[in-house]
């Protein structure tokens, strides 16, 4: 608070003041005073409100001052109610009183919509859980049907199978999503071989990869301290988005690299890559740039979701990519999760 602005508000208290100096001077000099006088009565009277005046402005400055202070150390911004400094003015308890009950009413607000986005939470996750059953049901249909049937049947079932894997994609990001706020209560930080869960992801995609003749390499030679489950839904993430946008010839490469500030994994492909203006944003809800604009199913929901598990999980994404030749979407793991290097693990012509 400015003194300049302090005296702005108190203009028309000092236009007052002024107004009855001037009033009083008239009366004095009408009575007959001399005008030393008067000039000694003013002058007592101009330096009695100057010192009123600094004194309120230094006790205004330091009582906003403390509940400044009070307003940027407190997280919850809305209780400041609750936590102004006691004053001896009327203005400032009626003040606190309403911003007080104001403040009742926010709480009272947050408590709701956290009681529904709960409520909302918990509805999702037991759909997840009960669609999961007819997903699994149709996967061993399909499994049992391609060893068992003609070659056109088999050629059914593996398409349905393919299929339902998207379904369950799909499912698994909605699951993924609704836990993404509360990573905390669903992960288990222990010695994850990165190999070992590229592996996994590639087995996992393994018909869709087939279908696109995506072929996968991985070296992966690196152990790190990690959730492996959130791992492996973010590789998984970025595998789908590479086959989604692959080449006539794609090759889909997964490998490790140790450097100063921790383990890198990148997941590099030969696709038709991104616009050097889409690049920054692609991590954006809901960005799907010019390739998902070609690609009607596309809901820009993938990396968003996989940069925001990373940032839970205190683990760095970044992309690059050369339009027509390739994309790198990689994994940064901090010094603190790498433990050691191990033997190249092969995954090569999933087919």
């Amino acid at each position: 608070m400015s003194f300049h602005a302090f005296l702005k508000d108190k203009s028309l208290l000092l236009i007052l003041h002024f107004s009855c100096m001037c009033v009083l001077a008239g009366f004095l000099q009408v009575t007959g005073y001399r005008s030393f006088n008067i000039i000694l009565i003013l002058a007592v009277w101009l330096i009695i409100l100057c010192c009123w005046i600094i004194v309120l402005y230094r006790s205004r400055k330091k009582y906003f001052h403390t509940a400044g202070q009070i307003l940027e150390q407190v997280d919850q911004r809305y209780l400041l109610g609750e936590l102004l400094p006691d004053s001896y003015r009327l203005e400032d308890r009626l003040y606190r009183d309403m911003i007080r009950r104001s403040n009742k009413s926010v709480i009272e607000q947050l408590r709701r919509v956290e009681q529904d986005r709960r409520s909302y939470k918990e509805y999702i996750e037991g759909w997840v859980h009960e669609i999961k059953a007819p997903i699994t049901g149709i996967s061993l249909v399909c499994e049992n049907g391609r060893k068992t049937s003609s070659f056109l049947e088999k050629e059914a079932f593996r398409t349905l199978s393919i299929e339902n894997q998207k379904i369950e994609n799909y499912v698994d990001m909605v699951l993924y999503y609704a836990r993404s706020e509360e990573v905390y209560k669903d992960y288990l930080i222990r010695e994850t071989d990165l190999g070992d869960v590229a592996a996994q992801v590639l087995e996992k995609n393994c018909l869709i990869l087939i279908q696109k003749h995506i072929r996968a390499e991985v070296n992966c030679t690196h152990t790190v301290f990690t959730d492996q489950k959130w791992i492996a839904f973010i590789l998984n993430q970025m595998i789908l988005n590479s086959a989604k946008y692959c080449c006539d010839t794609p090759v889909l490469q997964i490998y490790t690299e140790h450097k100063c500030n921790g383990v890198v994994l990148t997941l590099e492909d030969n696709g038709t890559g991104i616009r050097p203006q889409d690049l920054p944003r692609i991590f954006e809800k809901g960005f799907t740039g010019a390739g998902g604009r070609d690609h009607e199913r596309a809901t820009g929901m993938g990396l968003y979701l996989c940069r925001r598990l990373c940032q839970r999980l205190g683990i760095g994404i970044s992309a690059d990519s050369c339009p027509g030749k390739w994309t790198k979407l990689s994994l940064e793991f901090p010094v603190s999760s790498f433990i050691t290097g191990g033997e190249p693990l092969s995954f090569e012509n999933v087919r």
